[in-house]
């Protein structure tokens, strides 16, 4: 397998919010939201300031060899381990839930990310290790879209009546099914059965979700050093507990998040709002938001209530019981890790915009910020049908329509832009209006409008052309529409929309492979590749 790379602006791809490329492009606007600049200088400040910041390592070191007792390790994971005790180790932190099968293509390029991020930075900064984390999300309790991935156009979800955190759930003969379904999909690629194994060796009945992706995750990255996060144990949630209890009988973020939205949302969409108590309770088949109602606490759709000392007395004896949501779990993150850069997609580095002054509230470190990379796949064969059509590799991320319109004006004999005469039009009423102004200066007004009725009946008839010119290049125009559903599945990006498995069962560990080699660090492009044959 061989891909060629270019990269784009964000922007030039029309598929990412305005806040992202804002971000990206670093507006004005934003910059009183996050504190270093996704850039080299960004990130050397945060180191600087990062060492001011105690993180429990001991903690955090005997914990991850717990994780991974009795797992084989890469010499460099393990060095990875080894070095977090070091005051001059630091952290590159991607985070994700446990979609099954890893979800969405853009999981495997945060974590790669994260990866090349950390060994570029090691060859910038010598006297420091980096060492890439992926923390996973495995409280979150959406199975609805944590349970569904689409394999070549193929709809997969797992029909299972568990309930609470997708990571505590288990594997039932239900989830085998898929495994079978897929195996019967992907077991004739070239590949597929080499990731099929890998999926029945991690994905075993009885297994949580948790411990399977982090099985999957491990299998696919640790010999790039990778560690994998588990922060759902009370170890972690005990380093966790007072600020916890802050929130309880404070509602400190809630409060400490209002003048960002504010800020923010005269400008862009707010991501998240957050609520008045900013935790869930959690345990086997349960995740419900903590409401307080009066003096009391309340697990929302429950009977469960709590006087404050008997919801302190509970943090006490289970942190493991409690959970952050969306406005706290950056907060526990970076609590437990010496983080320097936090690696997200466009929806996460909005909410983490609004966070500063949360993070400044909980006195925790509030570290760099990178919109994770992002690519698109262009196969042989759809590679060879945009030289064909003689469109250029960027130009696919415009509309159906003007693709189609294109394609015409480029391979029609006739001219179809009537522009010339449009200019002509202009000068005639320009010529017209001089003359009938010196008559009576009044007459300007209704010369601008018969000059506008004019132009308007010309863009119609050069509409009606390219409508009657596009009947002749019905083929090419259909093989642009399969082109787009493609590479555009729905018309969003393939990342937002593919499963990594057969990707994998048709190229192999090269992909892995060629998907590092191409990712950016903190350069912030976006990147396509193009498949090339040998």
């Amino acid at each position: 397998m061989n891909f060629t790379a270019c990269s784009i602006p964000y922007r030039q791809t029309k598929s990412f919010s305005k806040l992202s490329v804002d971000y990206v492009e670093g507006a004005d606007a934003l910059k009183p939201f996050y504190t270093y600049a996704p850039n080299l200088h960004g990130i050397k400040e945060a180191i600087a300031q990062r060492k001011k910041y105690k993180v429990n390592r001991q903690g955090l070191v005997t914990q991850l060899q717990s994780q991974y007792s009795g797992k084989s390790l890469s010499p460099k994971a393990t060095a990875n381990i080894e070095q977090l005790l070091s005051e001059n180790t630091f952290t590159i932190t991607t985070a994700h839930q446990p979609n099954i099968f890893t979800g969405h293509l853009y999981f495997i390029y945060k974590i790669i990310h994260a990866i090349k991020l950390a060994d570029e930075l090691k060859k910038q900064f010598p006297g420091y290790h980096f060492v890439p984390v992926y923390f996973m999300g495995s409280e979150d309790a959406d199975l609805e879209e944590l349970g569904t991935i689409t394999v070549q156009g193929k709809i997969y979800t797992w029909a299972t009546h568990q309930k609470g955190a997708v990571g505590r759930m288990v594997i039932d003969e239900k989830f085998l099914a898929l495994i079978h379904e897929l195996e019967a999909q992907l077991g004739v690629e070239k590949y597929g059965p080499e990731i099929l194994a890998k999926v029945k060796q991690a994905y075993t009945k009885g297994k949580t979700i948790e411990l399977a992706t982090f099985d999957f995750v491990h299998d696919l990255f640790g010999d790039y050093g990778l560690l994998v996060l588990l922060p759902d144990n009370p170890g972690f949630k005990k380093t966790f507990a007072p600020l916890m209890q802050k929130e309880l009988t404070e509602q400190f973020s809630q409060k400490a998040l209002q003048p960002a939205l504010k800020a923010l949302s005269e400008a862009y969409k707010v991501q998240v709002g957050g609520r008045p108590v900013n935790l869930f309770y959690l345990t086997d088949g349960l995740r419900e938001r903590i409401d307080k109602e009066g003096k009391e606490f309340i697990v929302h759709g429950t009977s469960k209530r709590f006087s404050e000392k008997e919801i302190k007395t509970e943090l006490h004896n289970h942190p493991e019981n409690f959970s952050p949501n969306v406005i706290l779990r950056p907060v526990f993150q970076e609590m437990l890790l010496p983080n320097i850069v936090f690696i997200g997609g466009g929806a996460e580095i909005a909410y983490w915009l609004e966070l500063k002054d949360v993070f400044a509230e909980a006195q925790t470190f509030f570290p760099a910020l990178m919109l994770r990379n992002s690519f698109t796949i262009i196969s042989q064969n759809s590679a060879d049908i945009i030289q064909s059509l003689g469109l250029s590799r960027d130009k696919i991320f415009e509309s159906n329509k003007a693709l189609h319109d294109f394609f015409v004006q480029q391979e029609s004999k006739n001219r179809l832009s009537l522009s010339d005469e449009k200019l002509a039009l202009i000068k005639t009423y320009h010529t017209i209006r001089e003359s009938a102004t010196k008559v009576d200066p009044t007459f300007s007004k209704h010369v601008w409008a018969l000059q506008e009725k004019a132009k308007q009946k010309l863009d119609a008839l050069e509409k009606k052309m390219l409508r009657a010119e596009k009947l002749k290049f019905e083929a090419g125009l259909r093989q642009i529409d399969k082109l787009k559903d493609r590479l555009f599945p729905g018309q969003i990006l393939q990342e937002r929309v593919d499963n990594f498995l057969p990707y994998y069962a048709q190229y192999g560990k090269s992909f892995i492979d060629t998907l590092y080699a191409e990712s950016g660090a903190w350069q912030q492009q976006f990147c396509i590749l193009t498949e090339t044959r040998a």
